[in-house]
């Protein structure tokens, strides 16, 4: 979908991370443009957090550059790492709702912190804000008095209440049910195109990831194992691949951690 002549937005090279001697990533080259919804999917500690927090800029590269609208993340100084962060916004796992403020001040939040609107002006915003994912009408609730799907909506409004330039999710399908899953996929991609964002989203819901982005990208063991477009990645003949769409027990990932014969580990208890 995106122009590919055009200068990334988001432009990872030859990536490396590590927490102290463990190597959590190991060279990952990863692009994404604007207009685009990439998908990051993976197993479990494979290491997709991590490149949300690299692109962010919470943490810093081991090796390799990390490249946000032309600035190298790893070189910023704190005012303008922290400036660069505002034209970013960010769905936490779960929405991550401020559990004492209300709607309209949860999406408020980010406008209050980082500009001197006026206050009419604010209240303008926030409510358009909730009508673009359909929650006007509860703008006084409570993140209590909210069902799943509709917090993270609401999570989803304050993510774009700044009209971020990248839009980055992390697990933006946990715990929904069906309903809420494909509502909140759909005013995914749906804002992504009307703010001319691009959008980074790492998850492990594969059909609806491949009904709304425009590319993939899975990571195993700290690498780029494959990518494509969803149509190449259903049709793709990569064991990995088909495995994790599938959701097959058996493949390069393994259901068993290693093990010795669990026959020898038995007569072993039993001659003790």
């Amino acid at each position: 979908m995106a122009h590919r002549e055009e200068k990334a937005l988001v432009d990872l090279r030859q990536v490396h991370f590590a927490y102290g001697k463990r190597e959590i990533l190991s060279g990952i080259d990863l692009t994404v443009h604007r207009g685009q919804l990439v998908a990051i999917m993976g197993g479990s500690g494979c290491g997709k957090t991590t490149l949300l927090r690299l692109i962010g800029g919470q943490l810093k590269a081991s090796a390799g550059s990390v490249t946000v609208d032309g600035q190298d993340m790893g070189q910023l100084g704190t005012e303008a790492l922290y400036a660069l962060r505002r034209r970013m916004g960010m769905l936490f796992q779960f929405g991550a709702l401020f559990t004492d403020m209300s709607v309209f001040e949860n999406v408020a939040f980010p406008l209050r912190e980082h500009t001197d609107l006026p206050e009419s002006m604010l209240r303008d915003l926030v409510l358009m804000k909730l009508q673009a994912v359909g929650l006007l009408g509860g703008h006084a609730l409570m993140p209590s008095e909210l069902s799943g799907g509709m917090a993270r909506r609401v999570a989803l409004a304050r993510a774009i209440a700044l009209d971020p330039m990248l839009i980055m999710y992390d697990e933006p399908f946990a715990g929904l049910d069906p309903i809420s899953l494909g509502v909140v996929g759909q005013l995914i991609r749906r804002l992504n195109d009307a703010l001319g964002a691009a959008s980074i989203m790492v998850t492990h819901d594969v059909v609806e990831s491949l009904s709304i982005v425009d590319y993939v990208y899975f990571v195993s063991d700290g690498r780029i194992v494959a990518k494509g477009t969803p149509d190449e990645i259903r049709e793709s003949k990569d064991e990995f691949v088909h495995q994790f769409v599938h959701a097959e027990p058996d493949g390069p990932v393994p259901f068993h951690m290693k093990a010795a014969p669990i026959g020898e580990l038995l007569m072993g208890e039993g001659g003790q």
